[in-house]
Order: C-alpha cells, then sequence, then structure tokens
C-alpha cells in the first residue's frame, strides 16, 4: 500500500511555480520538491491547510491511497 502525493498535477492545474508557492506556504522550495516526490515520510497539518488554501483544493485532490 502507498499514499500518492498528487501535488505536481494541482499546480499544474493551478498554473503556479514551485517557488511561488513555496513562498506563499512559508516553507523552502526544498522542503516543497520533497513532498512533490513523494519521500516526505510525513506532513503536518498546517502545511497541508496552506497547500489547500492555495491551491484551492481538498486534502483529497493531493493525497490518493493505493493499495
Amino acid at each position: 500500500m502507498e499514499i500518492l502525493v498528487n501535488l505536481d498535477v494541482m499546480m499544474a492545474r493551478r498554473k503556479i511555480s514551485s517557488g511561488e508557492l513555496a513562498e506563499r506556504i512559508g516553507i523552502t522550495p526544498a522542503n516543497l520538491s520533497i513532498l512533490k516526490t513523494g519521500k516526505a515520510k510525513a506532513i503536518r497539518f498546517s502545511t497541508l491547510m496552506a497547500l489547500c488554501r492555495e491551491l484551492d483544493c481538498q486534502p483529497g485532490d493531493l493525497l490518493e491511497y493505493r493499495p
């Protein structure tokens, strides 16, 4: 089982760059890259809320469970 991160898909839909999104939500571009590539082991709710706010989406749009 795995959790897929669809952050890159949502960013493309909203036409926002990694640098701009990182700045808006208050994390480093390197940490955003770790989230985008699915290498993160955890995500803070505050970061998830900021991503949803800036990308105008729901957590389920960013995270997907695959058995």
